[in-house]
């Protein structure tokens, strides 16, 4: 089994603290007009919200941690790995791609989904084989974290639609999203422990 680079649980570790740090401190640049239980982190990212720079660079910062993952989780699927870079990826395409201050975005919409998705199926994809597999990456927690972000996003879309509480639901589903890599990591690194010290025992 390929070991991971301890480097990759600073890179996934760091993704869900500058997710969650970067809408809190926009959220709290915006004020009380902003409502987190009934607006979305995208409104923290449109042009001529008071804390766009934070927020656009909590994201980009987010984008680079799934990049770093992705390249050091090498004991991981391909097809994984290249569904969390992807995800990633659409990070910095939502940069690029802000939802308009008032009313929806298909582009933006479209971008933001397409990242749900890949960083829904990662988990899956990314399932290795063999006995030694570390816990992470396994079928039955992968299919869990799987069902439970895709539950998560459906939950969104609901809330979204009914105008409910689509702020609280999103930000469900993208801490899921941002702490399961850092999960899997450290699944990899305390296997790779395991074995070394079985094999110096």
């Amino acid at each position: 089994m390929r070991s991971v680079p301890r480097w990759a649980l600073v890179s996934s570790g760091c993704a869900p603290l500058l997710l969650a740090g970067g809408w809190a401190i926009a959220a709290r640049l915006e004020g009380p007009a902003y409502d987190p239980v009934a607006q979305t982190i995208s409104v923290l990212g449109a042009y001529g919200a008071e804390g766009f720079w934070v927020m656009t660079g909590a994201l980009l910062a987010l984008g680079v941690c799934h990049l770093l993952t992705a390249w050091g989780l090498r004991p991981a699927a391909l097809a994984g790995r290249v569904a969390l870079a992807g995800g990633g990826v659409a990070a910095f395409a939502v940069v690029l791609l802000p939802a308009p201050t008032s009313g929806g975005s298909l582009r933006h919409g479209s971008v933001a989904a397409v990242g749900f998705t890949l960083l829904a199926l990662w988990p899956v994809l990314a399932v290795g084989r063999g006995e030694a597999v570390p816990w992470g990456l396994r079928l039955a927690p992968a299919v869990g974290a799987t069902v439970l972000m895709v539950v998560g996003a459906l939950w969104f879309f609901f809330e979204a639609n009914r105008q409910g509480a689509p702020g609280v639901a999103e930000r469900l589903v993208t801490c899921m999203q941002s702490v399961w890599p850092f999960v899997v990591v450290t699944s990899c690194v305390l296997s790779r422990a395991d074995d070394e010290a079985r094999s110096a025992g």
